[in-house]
């Protein structure tokens, strides 16, 4: 990926990373236990990137993910994504996603059916599985039928999905079971 760069930087969750390329942001790591661990994470994703300081865009977006993580209401809409090379689909779902404001919640039946109907919810749930620029795409904003909080693909699994939409006031009707 010539031309491509990474960032890791701190949140009230962790240590995160960003990798970015000419035309925007082409993804987002959420933390994987320690900044040594994210950093991994993001080299075995993509390949030998150079780690560097982001230019003004990216700054931007990596205050405004922290500013989120943080409590503070933003929705990221103005950071510019580069998803070329990912599924018509999905960028569908991604683009639904995105209009999530932080605190609300839709369910993966609730984007299927705004992409042509509700047995599609096992493929908006893939597509969230796979997405690849979390937080940015609030998948953590999406929520399986009755409003449970269903899968969650990053590190910590359900319980990172459940502390991001604490920290953001969202209401999740949540019992831990013996399989979260």
């Amino acid at each position: 990926m010539t031309g491509y760069c990474f960032a890791i930087f701190e949140t009230a969750i962790g240590a995160c990373g960003i990798v970015w390329g000419p035309r925007g942001i082409n993804g987002v790591q959420l933390p994987m236990g320690n900044e040594g661990k994210t950093r991994s994470r993001i080299v075995q994703r993509y390949g030998d990137l150079a780690e560097a300081e982001p230019p003004a865009e990216v700054e931007r977006a990596i205050e405004g993910i922290v500013e989120l993580l943080a409590g503070k209401p933003n929705d990221l809409k103005d950071v510019v994504l580069d998803l070329d090379g990912v599924p018509e689909f999905h960028r569908g779902v991604y683009d639904i996603a995105r209009n999530i404001p932080p605190g609300k919640t839709l369910t993966y039946g609730d984007i299927a059916k705004r992409l042509g109907g509700v047995e599609l919810s096992r493929d908006v749930g893939q597509a969230l599985g796979r997405n690849p620029c979390p937080i940015v795409v609030p998948c953590h904003r999406v929520l399986a039928a009755g409003g449970k909080p269903g899968g969650f693909s990053a590190n910590g699994g359900v319980v990172t999905k459940l502390k991001m939409l604490a920290i953001e006031g969202a209401v999740v009707n949540h019992t831990p079971s013996l399989f979260d």
